[in-house]
């Protein structure tokens, strides 16, 4: 019996779209839909010479999931800042996440980074629940989670902290976010173009976070 890309072309006008195509369609990368597609995030037929099809109908869904506001997302999930909070008093208790790197041996100061970190997840998932379109709020929180930043580099510069001991605290603290994002959205079967732009919106918010954090840093310490 004859492939799918056999049936229909695999061009623009077809049901089935190579990977050019394809990735056009989602406006993203070739690589990344290849490797999408190799984690099994989205379906593809392959050819007897090898080659990826993927089908236009599943693709425009996911292209429209990935647009579509829907609302708090997180918060319809339960991710509130007290779940994530308790999700990272798990990850410090387990010693998962080097605390001794990023947090001072003064007691008042460890305080302020316990403050100053359950703020920050607070405003992230406010950020990330926010309309994408809405500008003014998203750069609102936004200006809020760099004052956060700014402090606590500050205070690790101010506590002798080196510049790569607090890079690799700030890198290694941020999966288990990530980490969590991803698991709600797939244990409450959130749509996957949905879950997608949520996680590429957290991934992107966390990188200009820790650009602001290296520069802070580095201002600190002279």
């Amino acid at each position: 019996m004859p492939g799918p890309d056999i049936l229909t072309p695999a061009g623009h006008g077809g049901r089935w779209l190579s990977l050019g195509p394809a990735s056009r369609l989602l406006g993203i990368d070739p690589d990344t839909l290849r490797r999408w597609a190799d984690q099994g995030r989205v379906a593809t037929w392959t050819t007897p010479g090898g080659h990826r099809r993927f089908d236009r109908g599943a693709l425009e869904r996911l292209a429209t999931g990935r647009r579509r506001p829907t609302g708090p997302v997180l918060a319809s999930l339960g991710a509130s800042p007290e779940r994530l909070a308790r999700v990272y008093r798990r990850h410090y208790a387990a010693g998962a996440v080097p605390s001794a790197t990023t947090t001072p041996a003064d007691a008042a100061t460890r305080e302020a980074f316990r403050r100053d970190g359950r703020r920050l997840i607070a405003t992230l998932v406010e950020f990330l629940d926010s309309d994408p379109r809405d500008e003014a709020t998203r750069g609102r929180l936004e200006g809020e989670a760099q004052g956060i930043i700014d402090d606590q580099a500050r205070r690790l510069a101010s506590d002798g902290t080196s510049l790569t001991e607090a890079v690799a605290g700030f890198v290694t603290a941020r999966q288990p976010f990530l980490d969590e994002l991803g698991g709600l959205g797939r244990r409450r079967s959130l749509d996957p173009g949905r879950l997608a732009a949520l996680y590429s919106d957290a991934s992107a918010l966390l990188d200009r976070l820790l650009l602001r954090f290296i520069d802070a840093h580095q201002r600190a310490g002279g």
